[in-house]
Protein backbone atom coordinates (compact mmCIF):
# COMPACT_ATOMS: atom_id res chain seq x y z
CA UNK A 1 0.00 0.00 0.00
CA UNK A 2 2.74 2.49 0.97
CA UNK A 3 4.69 1.64 -2.19
CA UNK A 4 1.59 2.25 -4.32
CA UNK A 5 0.92 5.53 -2.52
CA UNK A 6 4.55 6.67 -3.00
CA UNK A 7 4.53 5.89 -6.73
CA UNK A 8 1.13 7.52 -7.31
CA UNK A 9 2.36 10.66 -5.63
CA UNK A 10 5.83 10.50 -7.26
CA UNK A 11 7.63 10.32 -3.91
CA UNK A 12 10.25 8.04 -5.42
CA UNK A 13 11.22 6.97 -8.92
CA UNK A 14 9.69 4.08 -10.85
CA UNK A 15 13.16 2.50 -11.03
CA UNK A 16 13.58 2.54 -7.22
CA UNK A 17 13.12 -0.72 -5.37
CA UNK A 18 9.96 -1.21 -3.34
CA UNK A 19 10.18 -0.52 0.37
CA UNK A 20 10.07 -3.62 2.50
CA UNK A 21 7.87 -4.03 5.55
CA UNK A 22 11.00 -3.75 7.67
CA UNK A 23 11.83 -0.38 6.07
CA UNK A 24 8.40 1.04 6.81
CA UNK A 25 8.04 -0.39 10.32
CA UNK A 26 11.42 0.83 11.52
CA UNK A 27 10.90 3.38 14.29
CA UNK A 28 7.11 2.88 14.42
CA UNK A 29 5.14 1.44 17.32
CA UNK A 30 1.56 0.13 17.04
CA UNK A 31 -0.71 -0.74 19.97
CA UNK A 32 -3.39 -3.27 19.01
CA UNK A 33 -6.05 -4.64 21.34
CA UNK A 34 -7.42 -8.07 20.35
CA UNK A 35 -10.11 -10.03 22.22
CA UNK A 36 -10.16 -13.72 21.29
CA UNK A 37 -12.25 -16.54 22.83
CA UNK A 38 -9.46 -19.12 22.39
CA UNK A 39 -6.05 -17.37 22.27
CA UNK A 40 -3.06 -19.52 21.28
CA UNK A 41 0.43 -18.18 21.95
CA UNK A 42 3.76 -19.03 20.36
CA UNK A 43 6.52 -20.08 22.77
CA UNK A 44 6.67 -20.25 26.53
CA UNK A 45 6.93 -16.48 27.02
CA UNK A 46 3.54 -15.92 25.32
CA UNK A 47 4.71 -12.73 23.65
CA UNK A 48 3.17 -13.51 20.25
CA UNK A 49 -0.40 -14.47 19.40
CA UNK A 50 -0.45 -17.55 17.18
CA UNK A 51 -4.06 -17.53 15.93
CA UNK A 52 -3.79 -17.13 12.14
CA UNK A 53 -7.31 -15.71 11.75
CA UNK A 54 -6.43 -12.86 14.12
CA UNK A 55 -3.64 -11.74 11.82
CA UNK A 56 -5.75 -11.73 8.65
CA UNK A 57 -8.54 -9.75 10.33
CA UNK A 58 -6.04 -7.27 11.84
CA UNK A 59 -4.27 -6.82 8.48
CA UNK A 60 -7.58 -6.09 6.74
CA UNK A 61 -8.78 -3.56 9.32
CA UNK A 62 -5.38 -1.88 9.61
CA UNK A 63 -4.97 -1.65 5.83
CA UNK A 64 -8.31 0.07 5.40
CA UNK A 65 -7.63 2.49 8.26
CA UNK A 66 -4.08 3.28 7.09
CA UNK A 67 -5.23 3.91 3.51
CA UNK A 68 -7.84 6.38 4.75
CA UNK A 69 -5.33 8.05 7.07
CA UNK A 70 -2.75 8.51 4.31
CA UNK A 71 -5.29 10.03 1.94
CA UNK A 72 -6.42 12.49 4.60
CA UNK A 73 -2.94 13.36 5.92
CA UNK A 74 -0.56 13.85 2.94
CA UNK A 75 2.13 15.66 4.95
CA UNK A 76 2.42 12.86 7.50
CA UNK A 77 2.25 10.26 4.73
CA UNK A 78 5.13 11.95 2.89
CA UNK A 79 7.25 11.81 6.04
CA UNK A 80 6.42 8.12 6.45
CA UNK A 81 7.58 7.40 2.92
CA UNK A 82 10.75 9.49 3.32
CA UNK A 83 11.61 7.64 6.54
CA UNK A 84 11.07 4.33 4.76
CA UNK A 85 13.29 5.41 1.85
CA UNK A 86 16.09 6.34 4.25
CA UNK A 87 15.75 2.98 6.00
CA UNK A 88 15.87 1.19 2.62
CA UNK A 89 19.04 3.05 1.65
CA UNK A 90 20.65 2.09 4.95
CA UNK A 91 19.58 -1.53 4.43
CA UNK A 92 21.05 -1.65 0.91
CA UNK A 93 24.25 0.05 2.06
CA UNK A 94 24.65 -2.48 4.87
CA UNK A 95 24.06 -5.33 2.42
CA UNK A 96 26.69 -4.05 0.00
CA UNK A 97 29.08 -3.39 2.86
CA UNK A 98 28.74 -7.03 3.93
CA UNK A 99 29.39 -8.15 0.35
CA UNK A 100 32.55 -6.06 0.18
CA UNK A 101 33.62 -7.21 3.65
CA UNK A 102 33.25 -10.87 2.63
CA UNK A 103 35.70 -10.25 -0.21
CA UNK A 104 38.07 -7.97 1.63
CA UNK A 105 40.58 -10.69 2.51
CA UNK A 106 41.40 -10.51 -1.19
CA UNK A 107 44.01 -13.25 -0.94
CA UNK A 108 41.59 -15.79 -2.33
CA UNK A 109 42.01 -15.63 -6.10
CA UNK A 110 38.34 -16.50 -6.71
CA UNK A 111 37.23 -13.30 -4.96
CA UNK A 112 39.32 -10.90 -7.05
CA UNK A 113 37.65 -8.76 -9.73
CA UNK A 114 37.87 -10.11 -13.27
CA UNK A 115 39.38 -6.94 -14.77
CA UNK A 116 42.33 -7.07 -12.35
CA UNK A 117 45.55 -8.39 -13.88
CA UNK A 118 47.19 -9.49 -10.63
CA UNK A 119 50.87 -9.94 -9.94
CA UNK A 120 52.35 -13.31 -8.98
CA UNK A 121 53.95 -12.06 -5.75
CA UNK A 122 52.02 -12.48 -2.50
CA UNK A 123 54.37 -10.17 -0.62
CA UNK A 124 52.53 -6.83 -0.13
CA UNK A 125 55.78 -5.00 0.61
CA UNK A 126 57.00 -5.38 -2.98
CA UNK A 127 53.62 -5.54 -4.73
CA UNK A 128 52.19 -2.57 -6.66
CA UNK A 129 48.70 -1.89 -7.96
CA UNK A 130 48.38 0.49 -10.90
CA UNK A 131 44.95 2.04 -11.35
CA UNK A 132 44.88 2.92 -15.04
CA UNK A 133 42.45 5.05 -17.01
CA UNK A 134 40.78 3.11 -19.82
CA UNK A 135 41.21 -0.23 -21.55
CA UNK A 136 43.73 1.07 -24.09
CA UNK A 137 46.24 2.24 -21.49
CA UNK A 138 45.35 -0.79 -19.39
CA UNK A 139 46.28 -3.10 -22.26
CA UNK A 140 49.67 -1.41 -22.74
CA UNK A 141 50.33 -1.48 -19.00
CA UNK A 142 49.47 -5.18 -18.76
CA UNK A 143 51.87 -6.01 -21.59
CA UNK A 144 54.67 -3.74 -20.38
CA UNK A 145 54.61 -4.47 -16.63
CA UNK A 146 56.77 -6.76 -14.55
CA UNK A 147 54.27 -9.53 -13.74
CA UNK A 148 56.15 -10.52 -10.59
CA UNK A 149 55.19 -7.46 -8.54
CA UNK A 150 53.02 -5.15 -10.69
CA UNK A 151 49.22 -5.56 -10.89
CA UNK A 152 47.02 -3.55 -13.28
CA UNK A 153 43.43 -2.46 -12.64
CA UNK A 154 41.81 -0.54 -15.54
CA UNK A 155 38.84 1.68 -14.69
CA UNK A 156 36.31 3.11 -17.12
CA UNK A 157 36.20 6.89 -17.13
CA UNK A 158 35.40 8.93 -14.06
CA UNK A 159 34.34 7.20 -10.87
CA UNK A 160 31.52 8.49 -8.68
CA UNK A 161 32.23 11.69 -6.74
CA UNK A 162 32.04 10.28 -3.21
CA UNK A 163 32.04 13.73 -1.65
CA UNK A 164 28.44 14.25 -2.78
CA UNK A 165 27.12 10.67 -2.86
CA UNK A 166 25.23 8.59 -0.30
CA UNK A 167 26.90 5.45 1.01
CA UNK A 168 24.46 3.14 -0.79
CA UNK A 169 25.29 4.86 -4.10
CA UNK A 170 29.02 4.60 -3.40
CA UNK A 171 28.82 0.88 -2.69
CA UNK A 172 26.65 0.36 -5.77
CA UNK A 173 29.38 1.82 -8.02
CA UNK A 174 31.14 -1.07 -9.75
CA UNK A 175 34.48 0.71 -10.18
CA UNK A 176 34.66 1.68 -6.50
CA UNK A 177 33.68 -1.80 -5.33
CA UNK A 178 36.38 -3.24 -7.60
CA UNK A 179 39.02 -1.03 -5.97
CA UNK A 180 37.90 -2.02 -2.47
CA UNK A 181 37.98 -5.70 -3.40
CA UNK A 182 41.33 -5.54 -5.19
CA UNK A 183 43.04 -3.88 -2.23
CA UNK A 184 41.53 -6.42 0.21
CA UNK A 185 41.29 -3.87 3.03
CA UNK A 186 37.58 -3.17 3.33
CA UNK A 187 36.58 0.48 3.63
CA UNK A 188 35.39 3.17 6.01
CA UNK A 189 35.03 2.02 9.62
CA UNK A 190 35.86 -1.60 8.70
CA UNK A 191 39.13 -0.64 7.01
CA UNK A 192 42.15 -2.76 7.98
CA UNK A 193 45.36 -1.45 6.44
CA UNK A 194 47.28 -4.53 7.60
CA UNK A 195 45.34 -6.59 5.04
CA UNK A 196 46.40 -4.41 2.11
CA UNK A 197 47.54 -6.64 -0.75
CA UNK A 198 49.78 -3.90 -2.16
CA UNK A 199 51.97 -1.36 -0.39
CA UNK A 200 52.03 0.84 -3.46
CA UNK A 201 48.76 1.96 -5.03
CA UNK A 202 49.72 4.03 -8.06
CA UNK A 203 47.28 6.29 -9.92
CA UNK A 204 48.30 6.36 -13.58
CA UNK A 205 46.11 8.67 -15.69
CA UNK A 206 46.58 10.78 -18.80
CA UNK A 207 48.39 14.10 -18.46
CA UNK A 208 45.32 16.15 -19.43
CA UNK A 209 42.30 17.77 -17.81
CA UNK A 210 40.24 14.57 -17.77
CA UNK A 211 43.15 12.64 -16.29
CA UNK A 212 43.53 15.26 -13.56
CA UNK A 213 39.80 15.04 -12.79
CA UNK A 214 39.92 11.24 -12.51
CA UNK A 215 42.97 11.54 -10.27
CA UNK A 216 41.12 14.00 -8.01
CA UNK A 217 38.07 11.72 -7.80
CA UNK A 218 40.29 8.78 -6.83
CA UNK A 219 42.14 10.81 -4.22
CA UNK A 220 38.81 11.92 -2.77
CA UNK A 221 37.76 8.26 -2.49
CA UNK A 222 41.02 7.27 -0.81
CA UNK A 223 40.91 10.20 1.61
CA UNK A 224 37.28 9.69 2.62
CA UNK A 225 37.00 5.89 2.72
CA UNK A 226 40.54 4.47 2.64
CA UNK A 227 42.33 7.11 4.68
CA UNK A 228 44.82 4.72 6.40
CA UNK A 229 46.38 4.05 2.97
CA UNK A 230 47.18 7.75 2.67
CA UNK A 231 48.49 7.93 6.24
CA UNK A 232 50.69 4.88 5.63
CA UNK A 233 52.21 6.45 2.50
CA UNK A 234 50.85 3.76 0.16
CA UNK A 235 49.31 6.15 -2.41
CA UNK A 236 51.41 7.36 -5.35
CA UNK A 237 50.84 9.27 -8.58
CA UNK A 238 52.69 8.15 -11.71
CA UNK A 239 54.41 10.77 -13.83
CA UNK A 240 54.21 9.80 -17.53
CA UNK A 241 56.21 11.92 -19.99
CA UNK A 242 54.59 14.65 -22.04
CA UNK A 243 57.03 14.56 -24.96
CA UNK A 244 59.34 12.21 -26.82
CA UNK A 245 62.27 13.86 -28.61
CA UNK A 246 64.27 12.11 -31.31
CA UNK A 247 67.51 13.54 -32.64
CA UNK A 248 69.72 11.27 -34.65
CA UNK A 249 69.62 7.84 -33.03
CA UNK A 250 68.95 9.24 -29.58
CA UNK A 251 65.50 9.20 -27.92
CA UNK A 252 64.72 11.28 -24.85
CA UNK A 253 61.56 11.79 -22.80
CA UNK A 254 60.67 14.99 -21.00
CA UNK A 255 57.95 15.56 -18.44
CA UNK A 256 57.08 19.26 -18.62
CA UNK A 257 57.00 22.21 -21.01
CA UNK A 258 59.86 23.86 -19.11
CA UNK A 259 61.99 20.73 -19.34
CA UNK A 260 61.25 20.56 -23.07
CA UNK A 261 62.32 24.17 -23.54
CA UNK A 262 65.60 23.61 -21.70
CA UNK A 263 66.33 20.38 -23.57
CA UNK A 264 65.75 21.92 -27.01
CA UNK A 265 67.98 24.85 -26.10
CA UNK A 266 70.84 22.40 -25.46
CA UNK A 267 70.50 20.74 -28.89
CA UNK A 268 72.15 23.78 -30.45
CA UNK A 269 70.67 23.57 -33.92
CA UNK A 270 70.56 19.79 -34.28
CA UNK A 271 67.64 18.34 -36.21
CA UNK A 272 64.99 16.74 -34.04
CA UNK A 273 61.38 15.56 -34.01
CA UNK A 274 58.88 15.86 -31.15
CA UNK A 275 55.96 13.63 -30.28
CA UNK A 276 53.38 15.00 -27.83
CA UNK A 277 51.69 12.25 -25.81
CA UNK A 278 48.01 13.10 -25.42
CA UNK A 279 47.36 9.94 -23.44
CA UNK A 280 48.92 6.78 -22.07
CA UNK A 281 47.25 4.79 -24.83
CA UNK A 282 49.56 6.43 -27.38
CA UNK A 283 52.57 4.69 -25.83
CA UNK A 284 53.45 1.15 -26.74
CA UNK A 285 54.12 -1.29 -23.86
CA UNK A 286 57.89 -0.86 -24.10
CA UNK A 287 57.67 2.94 -23.89
CA UNK A 288 55.25 2.83 -20.96
CA UNK A 289 57.53 0.46 -19.08
CA UNK A 290 60.66 2.45 -19.84
CA UNK A 291 59.26 5.85 -18.87
CA UNK A 292 56.58 5.29 -16.25
CA UNK A 293 56.68 1.79 -14.73
CA UNK A 294 60.33 0.74 -14.53
CA UNK A 295 61.44 1.36 -10.91
CA UNK A 296 64.90 2.28 -12.16
CA UNK A 297 63.68 5.11 -14.41
CA UNK A 298 60.21 6.18 -13.30
CA UNK A 299 59.19 9.15 -11.18
CA UNK A 300 56.46 8.65 -8.59
CA UNK A 301 54.88 11.33 -6.43
CA UNK A 302 53.98 10.03 -2.98
CA UNK A 303 50.68 11.37 -1.65
CA UNK A 304 50.86 12.61 1.93
CA UNK A 305 48.53 14.71 4.06
CA UNK A 306 50.48 16.82 6.53
CA UNK A 307 47.51 18.88 7.64
CA UNK A 308 44.30 16.81 7.71
CA UNK A 309 42.11 19.83 8.43
CA UNK A 310 43.34 21.76 5.38
CA UNK A 311 42.97 18.67 3.19
CA UNK A 312 39.44 18.08 4.44
CA UNK A 313 38.46 21.67 3.64
CA UNK A 314 40.02 21.45 0.17
CA UNK A 315 38.14 18.29 -0.78
CA UNK A 316 34.89 19.77 0.52
CA UNK A 317 35.43 22.96 -1.47
CA UNK A 318 36.38 21.31 -4.76
CA UNK A 319 34.12 18.26 -4.66
CA UNK A 320 31.23 19.11 -2.31
CA UNK A 321 27.70 20.46 -2.77
CA UNK A 322 28.39 24.10 -1.93
CA UNK A 323 28.88 26.14 -5.11
CA UNK A 324 29.97 29.52 -3.72
CA UNK A 325 33.38 28.47 -2.26
CA UNK A 326 34.20 26.62 -5.49
CA UNK A 327 33.21 29.64 -7.62
CA UNK A 328 35.38 31.92 -5.48
CA UNK A 329 38.35 29.55 -5.85
CA UNK A 330 37.93 29.46 -9.64
CA UNK A 331 37.66 33.26 -9.89
CA UNK A 332 40.78 33.78 -7.78
CA UNK A 333 42.88 31.17 -9.60
CA UNK A 334 41.61 31.38 -13.21
CA UNK A 335 44.55 33.58 -14.16
CA UNK A 336 46.98 30.75 -13.38
CA UNK A 337 45.37 28.13 -15.68
CA UNK A 338 47.72 26.81 -18.36
CA UNK A 339 45.87 23.81 -19.83
CA UNK A 340 42.18 24.56 -20.32
CA UNK A 341 40.01 21.90 -21.95
CA UNK A 342 37.27 23.73 -23.92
Amino acid sequence: MINDYARRNKLFKESDENLSGEDVREGLTAIISVKHPDPQFEGQTKTKLGNSEARSITDKLFSEALNKFMMENPDVSKKMVEKGVMAARARLAAKRAREVARKKSGLEISSLPGKLADCSSRNPEISELYIVEGDSAGGSAKQGRDRLFQAILPIRGKILNVEKARLDKILANEEIRTIFTAMGTGFGGDFDVSKSRYHKLIIMTDADVDGAHIRTLLLTLFYRYMRPLVDAGYIYIAQPPLFQIKHGKQVEYVYSDKQLENYLADLDGEKYSIQRYKGLGEMNPEQLWETTMNPENRTLLQVSINDAIDADETFEMLMGDRVEPRRKFIEENAQYVKNLDI
